[in-house]
């Protein structure tokens, strides 16, 4: 017998043998720890993350007594929404301070909650509406009457259609090729704007769209240029009042995202042209699409395995780069770190980079916790947005369901 296998002999004899009828019970109807851990939480390596894949057969644990399979009351039992309001940082500079106002404007078309409870399939048919079935208002034809600065008319006829309007959506008719422009499917805007000559370039911002209630004030190219007197003439729109008349409009005119820059006007240019807008979905162009971005991350979760104190804590703390670690003070001099703004992590996986770190810190994604960020163009509230995601979402639902039925 050779060496290597008389050791791996005495290794084995003197390895304790547990009889199978002596082997811990597992609870039944309960998973083991590693097999929850792996059912529920995404590892995140230092080279890349594991245990990504999402176990949807019913039947995947059935040997220990636990049910896989969706059902509805459970469904309703763990579903929530929560609203987590943004964490304010502390020790503002001056330049902060100078900038609050301009944050509290952003933070109306900005919102983050989390949705609990849910699978990423879920999460992302929420993310696919909000970009390209809630509808707005936007730009889509541009008459132009002159045009003698430098950006072409097409190029002028594409950035004001990604100009924000900023108007409810719901009070407009969609309307078609057929359909003639109206008070109730179309917004008129007009651009006049003129650089003097001997003067200095001029910037013709957003703000210079004035809004027509009464319609378009350009006449159609077949119009006689001297008609009776007794007869209205025919513009390019048929509005059969003021929109300033209907009641939802007295209080509240319609107005457009405000200081989004057009083009330059250098001395002796000038730019004169009607916009029309009408309603549309951002699967129909991107100028339709109500958020800037609507995106969701799995909750991060952060674990520290052993006490980390002295200077491998404070080295911790350096290690991250946005702050998810901090110092806690234990006596004699001593301290600790600590888990501090764990929903800051960002996956850079930089605590975990180094000899030994990775039996020290664990890096975990929550696969039924996703935080949802949607950012408003300014068409609609973000809040707004999202029942309205909801809505659309249940009524894709209950077609299917009368379909199948």
């Amino acid at each position: 017998m050779t060496s290597s296998a008389s050791s791996d002999a005495e290794n084995e004899s003197a390895t304790p043998k547990i009889p199978v009828w002596e082997l811990p019970d597992v609870p039944s109807g309960q998973l083991p720890p590693h097999l929850d851990l792996q059912r529920t939480r995404v590892l995140c390596n230092k080279i890349a993350p594991t245990q990504t894949e999402k176990f949807q057969y019913s039947g995947a644990y059935a040997a220990l007594g636990v049910d896989n399979s969706l059902r509805l009351d459970e469904f309703r039992k763990n579903f929530r929404v929560e609203f987590v309001p943004p964490e304010k940082e502390a020790n503002k500079n001056k330049k902060d301070e100078d900038d609050e106002n301009l944050l509290e404007e952003d933070e109306k078309y900005n919102l983050e909650f989390d949705m609990i409870g849910i699978d990423a399939s879920l999460a992302n048919a929420f993310r696919r509406i909000l970009i390209a079935e809630i509808p707005t208002m936007a730009i889509e034809k541009v008459l132009i009457a002159n045009n003698t600065s430098v950006v072409q008319d097409e190029v002028l006829a594409h950035r004001l259609g990604l100009i924000p309007i900023i108007v409810d959506p719901r009070l407009f008719e969609y309307m078609s090729e057929n359909d003639v422009p109206n008070e109730k499917n179309t917004i008129v805007f007009n651009l006049h704007v003129r650089c003097e000559k001997g003067g200095s370039r001029i910037t013709v911002k957003s703000n210079e769209l004035k809004w027509l209630p009464s319609g378009s004030e350009f006449l159609l190219a077949t119009e006689n240029s001297a008609p009776n007197a007794t007869e209205k003439r025919k513009t390019y729109t048929s509005f059969s009042c003021s929109q300033e008349s209907l009641p939802e409009f007295s209080d509240n005119p319609i107005t457009v995202y405000p200081d989004i820059t057009i083009a330059r006007l250098g001395p002796g240019q000038e730019i004169e042209l009607e916009a029309h807008a009408v309603k549309g979905m951002g699967k129909t162009h991107a100028k339709w699409s109500p958020v800037a971005t609507a995106w969701y991350r799995m909750l991060p979760e952060v674990v520290l395995l052993q006490e980390v104190e002295g200077k491998k804590a404070e080295e911790l703390v350096k290690k991250c780069p946005v702050g998810v670690f901090d110092l806690e003070d234990i006596g004699n001099d001593m301290q600790r770190a600590t888990v501090k703004r764990p929903r800051k992590c960002t996956l850079c996986r930089e605590c975990v980079r180094g000899n030994g770190w990775e039996e020290v810190v664990s890096l975990r994604r929550v696969k039924d916790h996703f935080i949802f960020s949607i950012e408003s163009t300014g068409a609609l509230p973000p809040e707004v947005l999202f029942t309205e995601a909801v809505k659309n979402l249940e009524d894709k639902c209950e077609r299917v369901i009368t379909e199948l039925s």
